[in-house]
């Protein structure tokens, strides 16, 4: 008895994974179009944290979430005022040599 309720256990769980794979299955390949673009949104928001992290914003700060966002109103505060074109090119060109830096640094590993 003992056995056939574990055996029965055990086919149970395997039906249950199977069944989860299935949906994630799905859910990765739903092509309904405001699921694409809550995929494309997602990955967005992950590469934009991706980039704070990568400048360093979160060690720098020690991961103070109200730092981070003020200093990411001063950079919007710039770039709404008379020297956006400036600004822009700056930080254009320091960005470029960074993630040329940083791919140099990656060839060279």
């Amino acid at each position: 008895m003992a056995a056939a309720l574990a055996a029965a256990q055990a086919a149970d769980r395997r039906t249950t994974t199977s069944r989860n794979r299935l949906l994630l299955d799905r859910a990765r390949h739903d092509m309904r179009d405001w699921q694409v673009k809550r995929r494309e949104r997602t990955r967005q928001l992950i590469e934009l944290g991706g980039l704070v992290s990568k400048a360093g914003l979160v060690v720098l700060t020690e991961d103070d979430r109200a730092v981070i966002y003020g200093a990411l109103l001063e950079v919007s505060a710039k770039l709404k005022g008379d020297q956006r074109d400036r600004h822009m090119l700056l930080w254009w060109r320091r960005g470029k040599r960074a993630f040329a830096n940083d791919a140099s640094v990656s060839e060279d590993q």
